[in-house]
């Protein structure tokens, strides 16, 4: 089996959250969703359940972190293009998210962030290996 990376998160609204991410670029795999989780495709080999708070508890071993106050992780997207990172951010808005920062830029990278209705944090990026500064 090929290596496969799961995100799961707990939200609050469960259907505004689908169409939060599927703005962002993700489909839907309604095999492994119900009412309480929605598995949410990237890429062949990396998904992203959103649960709501009752079914991500059932998983959890501590209390589910308050993600508006505090930030418990940073989820990256790498994708093709400045102009890929640019629509995608820009359709998140639209869909309701919010763009805490303005875009940095690293010479070599060009990063936006969003937030989630949960304040959950993705930063989507573009990087050109060849622009990465040479080591002395």
């Amino acid at each position: 089996m090929a290596k496969q990376v799961f995100i799961n998160l707990a939200v609050k609204d469960l259907s505004k959250s689908m169409d939060f991410y599927t703005a962002l670029g993700f489909t839907n795999n309604p095999q492994f969703s119900d009412d309480t989780a929605k598995c949410m495709v990237w890429s062949e080999n990396i998904f992203l359940m959103i649960m709501t708070h009752e079914k991500f508890a059932g998983f959890a071993t501590k209390p589910i972190a308050d993600t508006k106050a505090g930030l418990a992780g940073l989820f990256s997207l790498a994708v093709d293009s400045v102009e890929d990172v640019n629509k995608i951010v820009s359709e998140g808005i639209k869909a309701g998210g919010v763009e805490p920062s303005e875009m940095k830029d690293y010479g070599f990278m060009q990063q936006r962030t969003i937030e989630d209705f949960d304040g959950h944090t993705w930063e989507i990026f573009y990087m050109d290996i060849t622009k990465f500064p040479k080591q002395q």
